[in-house]
Parts: structure tokens; C-alpha cells; sequence
């Protein structure tokens, strides 16, 4: 027997695979077994014939940033003409839309602005809950790594100032691939592997839930996904704190990084990979947003049993040119011809409304 069919046959069994498994799986097992072998996962922790979705948007409140990161088509450097931070009044205006059309939550997400002070962001939630009931959902761990450099506080003082501001939940934003080796040389100004798993630790030990993400298909090899997942799962085994993994691919398009954009083949090998491995983790997302509505609804049958987010705005991979749009009506009808039944969800999981279908 191959060192492949042992693999495969512990994936079969349900048993915990280790890393070299995974990498076994990933470059040696085809992409219609892992599917079946994904699927079997999900529906072992979500037996119920349920997918899952969430209304939101996702508000960025500056695109002035100093990472530079080679991959981002969005941020602009200080003193650019097109740079920007959000006004009190634009920032009203969307918030106010987005509970109009049934949102909970918001999705909060900027650049690393060299001028904006830890104040400036607790003025920020406090501004929000002040004026409205929504949750937010915001600041990546790159984003808190940053605040707390600037401040001088710890991970742990920045965080407990932000929860004490109304930070409800962190995205897990910022992770691309959690090897310093690749960062470096797509995101060589931004946080660690190390400090973001610091952050996301730190923030579990508050209580204070996040998702955790993976940005592939840049200069990563298939070794370095097998270790941003292990990376995943020893930190989830440690607190419990995930909610969720969101994989998607990078989107080259008016970017410094110049590769081929990922086959959704490979996108569902991966996201198939990251259910099977990722035993710890609840929910696995597919992304529409890269990937797509009809990829995304074979996403349902390759391991994820969310489709996220409605997005009633998003702007960073639509400025790398991609610009799929999936209203809820859409996102309903999607889930139903894939065989499950759609329910709004909230930022944790929590089960809002079931979509009945219409007479």
C-alpha cells in the first residue's frame, strides 16, 4: 500500500491526519475524491441539510496604508490624491442601508494608516454603537498588530480597549499564508506568521471570537498550505476560538505579483483539503467572491456549508478587477438547487431566519 492509500484511508476513516498527509492529499489524490472525502467531513459536523449565510458589508474606513503588500490592488500611500478616510456621514449612510436590507453585521477592515492614533478607532465604535445596533465585525489581526505598535500598548491592552470601544468579533484578514519565508515576499511590511497568531490567540483568550482565512495561489508552495493549516488547527486546538476558515485564491490583476490566477479545480482541491484537515473548525466558506456563484454552489458539495457574506459592498478584490456580485435572492436560489435549505445566520453562527421558498 502507497503512502497515498494510507493516507486517503485515514481521511476515509475519520481519523486525524498529519501534516504529511495533507501534503500527500494535495498533490497526489484527485480532486473528485477529496470532494467525496470533504463532503463526508461536513456532513459529519453538519448532518442537517442546512447552508448557511450572513448579510453584511464590508466597510473600508481608509485605503491609506504603508505595508504595501504585492498582492493588494486596493491601498494607496500617504499623500496619494485617491487616498482616504471615511467620513462620519458616509460611514452613517452605509450602515443605515445595510440594516434597510436586513444586515446584522458590519465587516470593518482598513489600511495600516501611519496617522490614525488607537483613539481614532475607539471613536470609531463608539460612533457606530452610538447610532446603531449592529455588530461589528472588524480590524484583522495585521490592522490590532499595528494599533498596538503605535500606541505602545500590548496585543491584549489594544484589544480590551477596542472590546470595551464595541469590537464584537475579529476577521481573520491579513493571514495570506502563515509562513514568514512567503510573507516576506508578498507582504514584507506587514505582521508575522508569529504576531498574527498572537493577535488571534490573544483574542481568544478575551473571548472574543475570530474566523481565520488563507489567501493562496501567489507564491506559495504546496508544502507552505499544508503548514498555514496545521498552523490553524494547533492554534484552534489550543482555545476554540475559530468560528470559521475561509480559503480563496489570489487575484493578480493590477497587482506587483504577475501569475496565472488559480483554476477553480484547484481552489475546490484546496478548500476540500482545508475541511478534511481542519477537524477543530466548525465552518468552512465558500468564496463567491473570487471563485463565482456557480463554484461556489459546487463549493456545497466539496466540504463548505457556508456561502458567507451577501456583500452588499466590497471593494479589495473588486479593485484586482474580479467583481462578482451575489444578492441574497440569488444566494437563496443557489443553495436551494444545490439540495440544502438556506437560513440567515449571525456573526456567530446563530441561526436567524430560514429563507422559506416563495408560493
Amino acid at each position: 500500500m502507497t503512502a497515498l492509500h494510507r493516507a486517503l484511508e485515514k481521511a476515509e476513516a475519520g481519523k486525524r491526519l498529519d501534516p504529511g498527509d495533507a501534503r500527500l492529499l494535495l498533490e497526489g489524490a484527485d480532486l473528485l475524491t477529496l470532494g467525496h472525502l470533504a463532503h463526508r467531513s461536513r456532513l459529519f459536523r453538519h448532518p442537517e441539510p442546512l447552508v448557511t449565510f450572513v448579510i453584511d458589508r464590508n466597510i473600508n474606513y481608509t485605503n491609506i496604508c504603508v505595508s504595501g503588500c504585492r498582492f493588494c490592488a486596493f491601498f494607496r500611500p500617504p499623500g496619494h490624491r485617491e487616498g482616504y478616510v471615511i467620513s462620519r456621514e458616509t460611514l452613517r449612510e452605509k450602515i443605515r442601508e445595510t440594516l434597510d436590507l436586513g444586515g446584522t453585521q458590519i465587516l470593518l477592515q482598513g489600511g495600516m494608516h501611519p496617522d490614525l492614533g488607537i483613539g481614532y478607532y475607539r471613536d470609531l465604535l463608539e460612533f457606530i454603537h452610538r447610532e446603531f445596533d449592529i455588530h461589528v465585525h472588524g480590524f484583522s489581526p495585521p490592522e490590532i498588530a499595528f494599533i498596538a505598535k503605535s500606541a505602545g500598548l500590548t496585543l491584549a491592552e489594544t484589544l480590551k480597549s477596542l472590546m470595551d470601544a464595541g469590537l464584537g468579533s475579529i476577521p481573520g484578514g491579513g493571514a495570506e499564508i502563515l509562513v514568514d519565508e512567503v510573507r516576506a515576499r508578498v507582504s514584507p511590511h506587514k505582521c508575522s506568521a508569529g504576531e498574527w497568531l498572537a493577535v488571534m490567540e490573544t483574542a481568544h483568550g478575551l473571548g472574543l471570537r475570530t474566523t481565520a482565512t488563507m489567501m493562496f495561489g501567489h507564491l506559495e508552495r504546496p508544502r507552505d498550505i499544508v503548514h498555514h493549516l496545521d498552523e490553524i488547527r494547533r492554534l484552534q486546538d489550543r482555545t476554540g476560538g475559530f468560528t470559521a476558515f475561509i480559503p480563496w485564491t489570489f487575484q493578480p490583476a493590477n497587482t506587483a505579483i504577475s501569475v496565472a490566477p488559480r483554476t477553480s479545480a484547484e481552489y475546490l482541491k484546496v478548500l476540500a483539503l482545508s475541511r478534511i484537515y481542519l477537524d477543530n473548525i466548525p465552518n468552512l466558506q465558500a468564496s463567491w467572491v473570487t471563485q463565482g456563484a456557480k463554484i461556489a454552489q459546487t463549493a456545497l458539495a466539496f466540504g463548505a456549508n457556508d456561502l458567507g457574506s451577501t456583500m452588499i459592498e466590497e471593494n479589495v478584490v473588486a479593485a484586482a478587477g474580479v467583481a462578482f456580485r451575489l444578492p441574497k435572492s440569488e444566494m437563496v436560489r443557489l443553495i436551494r438547487a444545490a439540495g440544502f435549505q438556506a437560513v440567515q445566520r449571525d456573526c456567530f453562527y446563530n441561526h436567524l431566519k430560514v429563507e422559506v421558498p416563495s408560493p
